[in-house]
């Protein structure tokens, strides 16, 4: 089982040795880890370098690499062409989903998002969460109504401020969207991992965006992230807060009855939604529960 995130934030050679990761730092510092027990590789810094070798092993492991810009913020990942050994037959139903079951899976989605934003603010003492509570039942097929636009400006306004807007250029945007980027590589992982391509998606249809399917299957995680955000708004944005962030995917959450890392989680979840998809059976659906 997948588990360690490796977050590389100096200058470094990373290589490859027996199956290991192999880390060299300045001073002669090395460290070597697993490459099994590996499920996130973040390379938080321009001054590293990496071996052929050890990028080809990282692909047959399906180890999630993320590299950050300049900026220390992700800018890109590796994700292999091949990860299971029907991919073509899965990407031909992925493109025959028909509109119903896409649209009821939406549906249930949005429901689930909205349902534990409506949680987080209550539990942060915020009476919108009443109005959060009206959407949930207001929530149509394919989410025709936009129940989760008119909701997310309710709750993050709630939570940050009348004021505030997800376009601002600010601390508390930078670390939602780092949040979010995590889960959703996370996200892209499972989704290749299970044959499928991030580009179809179930509501998403950007053609600039090739996560559309990912963007689906994050909503009902985002609040993890939220929660990390407004516990932490008076802090700078800053490497302590962004390895709280990365930390995410090893906290717990219960779905199917059992209390798992949110990185087991998600791969239950996104095999439940292709299973759904497949099979047109919305009881197959397994969403995450947590508390905040």
């Amino acid at each position: 089982m997948t588990w360690r995130v490796v977050v590389i934030e100096n200058r470094a050679k990373l290589e490859l040795k027996l199956s290991h990761l192999v880390v060299r730092q300045d001073g002669n510092k090395v460290s070597k880890i697993y490459l099994k027990d590996i499920s996130h590789i973040i390379v938080n810094t321009t001054e590293a370098s990496i071996t052929f070798a050890l990028l080809n092993e990282i692909v047959k492991n399906k180890i999630k690499l993320i590299f950050c810009d300049e900026k220390r913020n992700p800018a890109a990942e590796i994700s292999p062409f091949y990860s299971s050994y029907n991919t073509s037959e899965k990407i031909r139903s992925q493109i025959k989903w028909d509109d119903y079951i896409k649209g009821d899976v939406w549906q249930l989605i949005v429901k689930q998002k909205i349902k534990k934003q409506m949680s987080f603010l209550k539990s942060c003492n915020k009476e919108e969460y009443k109005m959060l509570q009206k959407y949930i039942d207001e929530v149509e097929f394919k989410d025709s109504t936009n129940r989760e636009g008119h909701a997310a400006k309710v709750y993050f306004n709630a939570l940050f401020g009348k004021d505030f807007s997800r376009s601002d250029d600010s601390n508390i945007n930078a670390a939602l969207n780092y949040g979010y980027s995590i889960l959703l590589s996370t996200i892209n992982r499972q989704v290749v991992t299970n044959g499928y391509i991030t580009q179809i998606g179930i509501f998403h249809n950007n053609m600039f965006n090739q996560f559309n399917l990912s963007s689906d299957l994050i909503e009902p995680w985002r609040v993890i992230v939220d929660n990390k955000v407004y516990n932490n708004i008076n802090k700078v944005f800053d490497k302590e807060q962004k390895l709280e962030l990365i930390n995410i995917i090893n906290d717990f959450v219960k779905i199917d009855n059992k209390s798992t890392r949110v990185n087991q989680a998600i791969d239950i979840y996104v095999r439940s939604v292709f299973d759904a998809l497949n099979n047109r059976d919305l009881s197959l659906l397994r969403f995450p529960s947590y508390e905040l």
